[in-house]
C-alpha cells in the first residue's frame, strides 16, 4: 500500500492527501492506494497540487496498516509523520490528534 505525501509550500509542514481530498497534517486519515491504477490517480493529485504551488517535495510512500494505523514502511517517513525524535512533547506527536505514526 502507498500514501502520498508532500510539503506544505507556505510553511513547509509535512502533510499527507486525506481521505477528506485535502492535504492533512496527521497520517492517521492519508487515502491508501492498494493498486497501481490507485497510486497512479494519486500521484496525479500530487502532479497537480505542485503545478498549482500548494505543495513541494511530493512522493508516494510505502505504509502497512498495523492494528488500524498507518505505518509508514522507512524510519524517516515515521519521523516525518511523528515529528524531532529528540523531544516528544514537540511536533506531531504532542498534538492530541496526532494518531499513530510509529
Amino acid at each position: 500500500m502507498k500514501i502520498l505525501t508532500a510539503n506544505r509550500l507556505t510553511d513547509g509542514e509535512a502533510v499527507w492527501f486525506s481521505t477528506s481530498k485535502g492535504w492533512a497534517e496527521t497520517i492517521g486519515d492519508a487515502e491508501l492506494a492498494g493498486d497501481k491504477e490507485a497510486e497512479a490517480h494519486l500521484q496525479a493529485i500530487g502532479d497537480a497540487a505542485y503545478a498549482n504551488n500548494e505543495v513541494v517535495d511530493v512522493n508516494l510512500i510505502d505504509v502497512e496498516l498495523t492494528d488500524g494505523a498507518i505505518v509508514p514502511s522507512r524510519l524517516r517517513e515515521r519521523i516525518r509523520a511523528a515529528g524531532p525524535t529528540n523531544r516528544n512533547d514537540l511536533g506531531k506527536q504532542a498534538r492530541p490528534d496526532a494518531g499513530q505514526a510509529a
